[in-house]
């Protein structure tokens, strides 16, 4: 079973106008609310394409409920623990560009955090949990670290999307998968990468720290996969790029819905590619028709 870890989610009320006039009054011509968060997202994705997983993480208020109802009407399965304020509203403003204002969360307590470490006890050998996004001001950054040793003695393997400061205390627990950008890559070591060529260098040294596999991906420069002594490329299909939100969490679940199937692991990479690509060419998550689509039209090569 995938697991996906969602510390501070959020309801994302997306509001359209067709301009936006700052300390006026303004109207939206279409609002939409949905529920947010890097591992909510994969989980997301990871039904749209036939695979079953658990939403975990903190919910709470008339907002987590939303969340939960949210994803419940979409079959996915949520255990998250229940904590006492609400959970955040994002704001997303769009108009002739685009304004965002994020709440802070709630505040989530240590026996809270007990509970949810709890659930993650209970995962063993075959399992898999998607560490993703940020971790709220009252949880400590230690957290992902804790998961991820829980999940090392139990024989679950780890998935981590995150932001430096989080992934680097797991790198010597030896994670299944990391999932950069060129541009985390590059903070990861005080660079900048803008070539391919870079990309699998400093893909390489992040291998050396002890990750399995790591897949970088480069927007329009496309993807790379890193496993064992190998190096593979992916080019990114042709398409019109509406949003680029969602899209590395699009690539993590095509990813692991290829190995749910039994794909080779090429295979799996060039399925997450897809995906990827497929949420960047919509508006929202990717669908699974469009998925499958872009999935005939990559061509992967080894480096």
């Amino acid at each position: 079973m995938i697991y996906t870890l969602t510390l501070n989610p959020s309801v994302d009320y997306i509001m359209e106008l067709d301009q936006f006039t700052k300390g006026g009054l303004n109207r939206s011509r279409k609002e939409n609310a949905l529920p947010g968060g890097k591992g909510i997202n994969v989980s997301r994705v990871l039904h749209v394409l036939g695979v079953e997983s658990t939403a975990l993480g903190f919910a709470g208020g008339f907002t987590g409920e939303y969340i939960k109802q949210f994803l419940r009407k979409e079959n996915i399965v949520t255990d998250f623990v229940e904590v006492e304020e609400m959970s955040r509203i994002n704001v997303k403003v769009k108009s002739d560009d685009e304004t965002e204002i994020n709440g802070n969360g709630p505040s989530i307590y240590k026996q809270q955090q007990d509970q949810l470490m709890n659930k993650i006890s209970n995962l063993s050998e075959g399992d898999i949990l998607v560490l993703a996004g940020s971790i709220p001001a009252s949880v400590p950054k230690s957290f992902y670290q804790e998961a991820a040793e829980i999940c090392r003695k139990q024989g679950a393997r780890i998935v981590i999307d995150a932001e430096r400061d989080l992934i680097q205390p797991v790198l010597a627990l030896k994670p299944y998968l990391i999932k950069p950008n060129h541009h985390e890559l590059g903070e990861m070591f005080d660079v900048v990468i803008d070539s391919v060529e870079e990309a699998i260098h400093y893909g390489k040294k992040l291998k050396e720290q002890g990750v399995e596999n790591v897949i970088v991906s480069m927007a329009e420069k496309g993807a790379l996969l890193l496993t064992g002594e190998e190096v593979y490329y992916a080019a990114v299909p042709k398409g019109d790029l509406k949003s680029s939100v969602g899209a590395g969490d699009s690539t993590v679940a095509g990813f692991l819905s290829g190995l749910s199937n039994g794909l080779s692991l090429v295979d799996s990479f060039r399925l997450g590619t897809a995906a990827g690509s497929a949420t960047a060419f919509s508006i929202g998550l990717c669908e699974a028709e469009i998925v499958n689509d872009l999935y005939k039209r990559i061509e992967i090569r080894k480096r």
